[in-house]
């Protein structure tokens, strides 16, 4: 008898990335159901792949704060401690499908068993940060169409591997709406979150739309959530017109994603909180306006609703004719 599969998923970030990397554990485990899969990511998302069940260890990384502090030996001591932590494992499988030197030195770093693969990306995709370099420390490199959906890509990475095929809808893994445990911030009844904020400001929506948006869902609760001063600006702003809208206080990254867990209606831009609405498959309507539909649209519900494109923003009236539409159909 074999003995199970253990297999590494290098993904560190970002959000929105490691998200659409969460389906691949399902594909993986549909197919050899007793391998046992570990994942590297960036600490701030650690509390992400936790939500996922049946990924067996989680090994947090810390590029973003190592590099500040590069010279201090508390730094090299927690660098040393993640490279020992990350060798203790040998892997039959090291997967990179970010594409990136700093991916790929983590794949380079990652003992594998006599006859293991480090297998990633041979080319990225139209406007990612691919980094051709990335390629030297992968046993197998496999090509893909450079218009690949960002959830296809991991899946398909992992099917040319593990001699499958991706035939299923992508299953993150995430678990329900926990509408028992609700934070004190949050309302008891039904809401509609507004995911305005982004840090490329080509990719926002116009403010008359949003308030347009939520007049229109009067008196449903609209919760504004924010990362950043200007978000927490921009938020006020819509909220002063709004009668219905809450402007939330600052969340975690665990409290932002209860909130999008357990949302009504959620309503976003191109960002990584929309799409986690979309993967917990709540009620989503994806908003693109400078960047690629194609690329990150959620396209495994039917409530999921994509409008705009790159260039060619949504109206707010397209946006209220949707939510109708999902209102209609629940």
């Amino acid at each position: 008898m074999k003995p199970p599969l253990n297999i590494l998923l290098v993904r560190v970030s970002s959000l929105g990335d490691v998200l659409h990397n969460l389906p691949m554990v399902a594909d993986i485990l549909r197919h050899h159901p007793d391998a046992n899969i570990d994942w590297v990511v960036e600490e701030g998302y650690v509390s992400l792949v936790r939500l996922n069940a049946r990924v067996r260890k989680i090994i947090p990384f810390a590029l973003r704060r190592w590099r500040k502090s590069l010279g201090n030996k508390a730094t090299r001591a927690e660098i040393g401690q993640f490279l020992r932590t990350l060798r203790e494992q040998r892997y039959d499988y090291v997967f990179d499908t970010q594409g990136l030197l700093k991916t790929g030195i983590i794949m380079g770093a990652a003992r594998i068993v006599p006859g293991g693969r480090k297998v990633g990306l041979a080319n990225g995709s139209e406007g990612s940060g691919y980094e051709g370099i990335s390629r030297v420390f992968h046993t197998d490199s496999i090509a893909l169409d450079a218009r690949t959906h960002a959830v296809a890509r991991g899946r398909l990475v992992a099917a040319a591997a593990l001699g499958y095929s991706v035939d299923t809808p992508p299953d993150f893994g995430l678990p329900a709406a926990d509408l028992a445990s609700r934070p004190r911030w949050m309302p008891a009844q039904d809401y509609a979150v507004f995911f305005h904020g982004t840090a490329r400001n080509a990719k926002k929506w116009s403010g008359a739309n949003w308030i347009a948006t939520g007049r229109a869902l009067a008196p449903m609760p609209v919760l504004l959530a924010w990362g950043s001063p200007e978000e927490k600006r921009e938020a006020e702003a819509l909220a002063a017109q709004l009668p219905n809208a809450q402007v939330l206080p600052k969340l975690s990254m665990d409290e932002a994603v209860t909130l999008a867990r357990n949302a009504a209606l959620a309503i976003g831009v191109d960002t990584g909180l929309t799409h986690i609405a979309a993967a917990f498959l709540r009620p989503t309507i994806e908003l693109y306006c400078d960047s690629p539909k194609w690329k990150t649209e959620g396209n495994w519900s039917p409530v999921i609703v994509n409008l705009g494109e790159r260039g060619a923003p949504p109206s707010a009236d397209e946006v209220i004719a949707a939510v109708k539409r999902l209102k209609g159909a629940s």
